[in-house]
């Protein structure tokens, strides 16, 4: 049995689909009420997984409040994570960075790959996802996702929005801040491919519905959307929000599936 065969069914099944949702509550997120309510919103409104910072309380809560959709726990201090698994997470992820960028901590390469180490020998049989930081340039992003995969990552997942500049309005603006995460994300999956390892690729930072589709397409198994969602205030407009994203990979895994 492989790791990733010890994920819920209907996840496994999402990610075997490419329509997998992620929606991330923050790493940085230890506001008990606000995990409820995006924990709340995300399960009624069809997500796969929710993401929360790794604390064993916010695990259960998460689960109680999105009537057991699986857990991510994110974190970059490995020991932080049996606690969480043992509250019930599915799955544990070095990162998202994107929370430390703006306190000027950066994670190289040589960092993220010891983290994913260490991660390895506490947790050998969980499911772990690693992010590749956003910082490296493309082809340094391809060699540590390798690096990673070979070293026991079962996920990559890909980031990019807080280093995106949209200049345009509407549609086009969407776009242009999902460009780094949608580039680090084709180009991923393509140096995965070629060195002949497997591992399914989420796409994450700075997506909307309207790119979603252009994520499965370059080659993510699904996505993971965080201030989309973790920014609003009202639960129903969180909803609304999820259902629309679900929509989306949906219709996206039928137009490639055709």
């Amino acid at each position: 049995m492989t790791r990733l065969q010890r994920l819920p069914s209907t996840l496994r099944q999402r990610l075997k689909q490419r329509s997998a949702l992620k929606v991330i509550v923050g790493l940085m997120n230890f506001d008990a009420a606000s995990v409820a309510l995006v924990s709340r919103a995300a399960g009624r409104a069809g997500a796969d997984l929710i993401d929360v910072a790794c604390d064993p309380e916010l695990v259960q809560l998460a689960i109680r409040e999105s009537a057991g959709v699986p857990i991510c726990v994110s974190a970059v201090e490995p020991e932080l994570f049996p606690a969480a698994v043992e509250a019930g997470a599915v799955m544990v992820e070095i990162g998202n960075f994107d929370a430390f960028y703006p306190q000027g901590r950066i994670f190289d390469a040589a960092e993220v790959l010891t983290l994913t180490c260490r991660t390895r020998e506490l947790l050998p049989e969980v499911v772990l996802s690693v992010t590749v930081p956003h910082v490296l340039p493309l082809d340094q992003q391809e060699q540590l996702a390798v690096d990673l995969v070979a070293a026991g990552a079962d996920l990559i997942q890909t980031e990019g929005g807080t280093s995106a500049k949209p200049f345009s309005a509407g549609s086009l603006g969407l776009i242009e801040k999902a460009a780094p995460t949608l580039a680090a994300t084709h180009s991923i999956s393509a140096a995965l491919k070629v060195a002949d390892l497997t591992a399914p690729v989420l796409c994450a930072s700075g997506l909307s519905a309207v790119t979603l589709p252009m994520a499965i397409a370059a080659g993510a198994s699904g996505v993971g959307v965080g201030s989309a969602v973790n920014r609003l205030n009202d639960e129903l407009a969180m909803i609304a929000v999820v259902r629309g994203l679900r929509e989306a990979l949906d219709s996206a895994r039928i137009l490639i599936s055709q």
